[in-house]
This record gives structure tokens, sequence and C-alpha cells, in this order.
């Protein structure tokens, strides 16, 4: 809900007047605060329940880590491939 009236807000606005408009948001005060928030809920909602909701994404987000760092080399393969390589 946030993100779609932050968008609604910025939608209206030229490029030149993004950046004015971005700045005071994106400060290192209201990032680091965004940050914490975020982690305080993710742990009331999973640590704390004892779920095993954790382990998941930590699986699901290394091999999706994994796959996207060694994407570039597979295209690199594929295209090597394409163009009559070994």
């Amino acid at each position: 809900m946030a993100l779609r009236s932050f968008y609604n807000e910025i939608k209206g606005l030229k490029v030149t007047e993004l950046p004015a408009r971005l700045k005071p948001i994106f400060t290192v005060s209201n990032v680091s605060n965004s940050v914490k928030r975020g982690l305080h809920n993710y742990h009331a909602k999973y640590i704390e329940t004892s779920s095993i909701d954790p382990l998941y994404h930590v699986c699901f987000g290394g091999m999706a880590l994994s796959y996207l760092l060694a994407l570039p080399e597979e295209r690199r393969h594929l295209e090597h491939k394409q163009h009559g390589g070994h």
C-alpha cells in the first residue's frame, strides 16, 4: 500500500523534480530506520515463532544468488556454442 501511494505521488512529477522529492526520503537515517524496522518485523514474524521459513529463505535465496552469479558465464558458453565453438 505504501508503494502504491509513493508511486501515485511521484508519477505526476517531471524528471527534473524527482531528485528534489526523493532526497529527503532517502537519507541515511531514514534508510537505517527502515532497515531496522524491517529486521525487527522479520524477527518477530519468523524467529520468535520458531518457524522453519528462515531456513527456506536462506536455501532459496542462496540458490537464486548462485544462479544469478553463474548466469553471465552460462550465457557466454551458450553464445560460444551457437557460433560453432567446441
